[in-house]
């Protein structure tokens, strides 16, 4: 898809990725109509673009009711709807299974899980209605093989993983393309976010392997460009698809023994 004149829905544009993708995508020419649940740092995300084919508008994905009527409010300011990116996600706290409690639990399915499919729902008719239209989920490199600690944020990754692989398959035909993003480790503060822990030194050593949001912004675009249906983004999230494909046993003990290394758990409720 070009992207030149296209409305495009960014959820989750407050900050990270969702912010570097608002910006990637008004240079590349396209209107975007941008999303998140903080009022502020999407208000600080329209002041920092500047941009008068920017839309913004506070938004819980976890409420259906609210982003059932989201499509009309971006027609009522771009007229159509182009392109749906579904940005917004959280992660749960580092904590194996038998410590979590199932309030976190719900929460990371309502975000992740429900709060995209409210939104694949709500504008899926609109985009139907387009001659040519793109559906973007962001999945994580949990979403296709385990990490210690992320048992349900994996699980909810996962979920959307199958939910665009279908909605691949009852597309084919259709106007509308379908693609899915696997991010690496992208370097922004939801590890701090989560309760987490670092030992000294290892936070240097995280920060070189991670990737930088606006260098993931623009992977996900390219992808959306050449109408792909997976986009890896980052290296370390192309080299663990393929290890884990090869030999998925010896995939999960590399990333076991590595966090083991890298990270130190807190207890979080």
């Amino acid at each position: 898809m070009n992207l030149k004149d296209k409305v495009v829905v960014v959820t989750g544009a407050g900050s990270g990725m969702g912010r570097e993708l608002t910006f990637a995508l008004l240079k590349h020419g396209a209107k975007v109509a941008a999303a998140d649940l903080n009022p502020t740092t999407l208000e600080e995300t329209a002041a920092l673009a500047a941009h008068a084919e920017l839309f913004t508008q506070p938004l819980d994905i976890t409420d259906r009711a609210a982003v059932d009527a989201f499509p009309a409010a971006v027609k009522a300011r771009f007229g159509a709807v182009d392109c749906v990116i579904n940005n917004a996600g959280i992660i749960q706290p580092f904590a194996d299974v038998k410590d979590l409690d199932y309030a976190v639990i719900d929460r990371v399915f309502n975000v992740n899980w429900r709060g995209t499919l409210h939104m694949t729902k709500a504008f899926l008719p609109h985009l139907l209605e387009r001659p040519e239209a793109h559906l973007v989920n962001v999945s994580s490199m949990g979403g296709f093989m385990p990490f210690p600690g992320q048992a349900a944020y994996g699980a909810s990754k996962a979920a959307v993983k199958l939910l665009t692989e279908s909605l691949y398959a009852e597309l084919l035909g259709s106007h509308v393309h379908v693609s899915l993003v696997f991010p690496g480790a992208i370097h922004t503060n939801i590890m701090s976010n989560s309760g987490l822990k670092q030992p000294e030194g290892a936070a240097d050593k995280a920060s070189k392997m991670m990737l930088e949001p606006d260098a993931a912004a623009r992977a996900i675009i390219k992808g959306i460009e050449r109408n792909a249906l997976y986009v890896h983004v980052g290296k370390d999230s192309k080299a663990l698809d393929k290890l884990y494909r090869l030999t998925p046993r010896k995939a999960i003990e590399v990333i076991t023994r590595q966090m083991k290394k890298m990270l130190v758990t807190t207890d979080v409720k």
